[in-house]
């Protein structure tokens, strides 16, 4: 594994900005997505197609994608809560679209409104009518604010539910930041014989405690080729307390030298776009 690509998925435009107490301007996003562009991703989150009622900082995401400048090779994705949010999504010439769950049933509840099952078939029409290859976010798959540690098991069963529906791949999230490697280890033991191949799995973490760089190492060490993150390290979950920010994407690009084919330069010209908008 150790000469293998590392392919980073950045989520800072979407998982980055969803949680700014005040909206950064349409036209910085778009800056930013852009910028992103020509760094060498070749997958960016761009924005959510959730009500603005629960995620403001995102209101304009039909604007964003109308905005920004597609460069070839690279896809561009949404988050979307319904089918409401895929019919948005579709309009917008998404190329690609994220559903989201939970490991844990307390958090499902407090950032959907809704049981894991209940959020499940939710999915359901919207994995049937997407068009467009469709990813599933599994978070607090190690750790809840509310229920603390995970089992593996219960994982198991929420990313055999949505590779039932079709999903084409699943990323598995330490939403508050509190895995170790061993952890990780442990979880991908378990995940990694009913999901194959290894890159349909992906592995999102937060940095609260340090641990980021440490776990996504350990996690490539056991195949996982596929890593979200953020320029800047900015974001986190509004609904996952102790969840500062996701790992900066510097700090893997540095992390897997040579391995990711990011330009670690205009990588942090990208970021310095947003900084200056930032609450922190």
């Amino acid at each position: 594994m150790r000469g293998e690509r590392v392919r980073i998925v950045e989520v800072g435009p979407r998982d980055g900005l969803q949680n700014e107490a005040t909206p950064v301007p349409t036209e910085v996003k778009v800056a930013f997505v852009d910028a992103l562009s020509e760094t060498g991703f070749d997958e960016i989150e761009v924005s959510s197609f959730v009500s603005a009622r629960w995620i403001p900082q995102l209101a304009d995401a039909e604007e964003v994608f109308a905005r920004i400048r597609r460069a070839p090779g690279v896809t561009y994705m949404a988050l979307v809560p319904n089918l409401q949010g895929l019919t948005r999504a579709r309009a917008a010439r998404v190329d690609k679209v994220a559903v989201f769950t939970a490991a844990s049933e307390t958090f499902s509840r407090k950032n959907t409104n809704a049981t894991i099952a209940e959020t499940i078939e939710r999915f359901r029409p919207v994995v049937a009518e997407a068009g467009v290859p469709v990813r599933g976010y599994i978070s607090t798959a190690f750790h809840c604010p509310y229920e603390g540690p995970i089992a593996p098991a219960r994982v198991l069963s929420v990313a055999m539910s949505l590779l039932g529906l079709g999903v084409n791949e699943l990323s598995i999230g330490d939403t508050i930041g509190k895995a170790t490697p061993d952890e990780v280890q442990r979880l991908l033991e378990v995940l990694l014989p009913a999901v194959q191949p290894s890159s349909r799995l992906a592995l999102h973490l937060h940095d609260t405690y340090g641990q980021a760089v440490s776990n996504a190492l350990a996690a490539h060490a056991m195949g996982i080729s596929v890593l979200d993150s953020s320029a800047g390290g900015i974001g986190g979950c509004p609904y996952a307390p102790g969840a500062p920010g996701n790992v900066a994407t510097e700090a893997l690009v540095a992390a897997f030298p040579g391995r990711t084919g990011i330009d670690l330069e205009r990588l942090r010209t990208a970021s310095a776009i947003v900084q200056p908008y930032l609450s922190r």
